[in-house]
């Protein structure tokens, strides 16, 4: 009897100390949870929302990532504008990227009660950060929520070396579980 209880302990044990190991790798090196602290990402992501951040998908223009902030000890969830060797300028409320004009959709609820307002103040690299353009292993970054949103205006560029991942998944609340836009 007491041979059997020791097995069924040591197979109890081997399994929790496995899905621990299982837990640590997938945190670690695949995907992590985060929460969004305040209203910079409004209204693609709210503040509290519950999201996952994948360590392992490759990061593009437009893309939601979670970042160690440059100028604190938080981590900042912005939107990824300008990529290595991109110039960026914001003119009459147009995003140019490369000279190109950028239809930032994800705006359109913002545009729409600004009215003839404008969301985002002009702006090229030049005059913000001293650059041209997005140095080697740099990205630009903007919130969403504009008028208020800390971003790359403020603390300038950030190294991708203090990405932590691209949100790729929110999971609360229940009512907008899914892809952010």
């Amino acid at each position: 009897m007491g041979k059997g209880i020791a097995r069924e302990l040591f197979s109890w044990l081997k399994a929790i100390i496995i899905a621990v190991i299982i837990v640590f790798v997938v945190r670690e090196f695949l995907m992590t949870p985060s929460i969004v602290k305040g209203e910079s990402m409004m209204p693609t992501l709210q503040d509290g929302d519950r999201i996952m951040i994948s360590k392992v998908t490759s990061i593009n223009r437009f893309d939601e990532i979670a970042f160690h902030s440059p100028d604190t000890d938080e981590n900042y969830v912005k939107r990824v504008i300008g990529l290595p060797g991109d110039t960026v300028e914001m003119k009459d409320d147009v995003l140019y990227i490369n000279g190109k004009a950028y239809e930032e959709r994800y705006l359109d609820k913002y545009k729409e009660a600004y009215g003839d307002e404008e969301l985002t103040e002009n702006f090229n690299l030049q005059q913000i950060t001293g650059e041209t353009t997005v140095p080697d292993d740099y990205l630009f970054v903007l919130g969403d929520n504009r008028p208020i949103s800390k971003d790359s205006r403020a603390f300038g560029f950030i190294k991708q070396d203090s990405v932590i991942g691209d949100v790729v998944f929110r999971i609360w609340p229940l009512n907008a579980i899914g892809v952010p836009e």
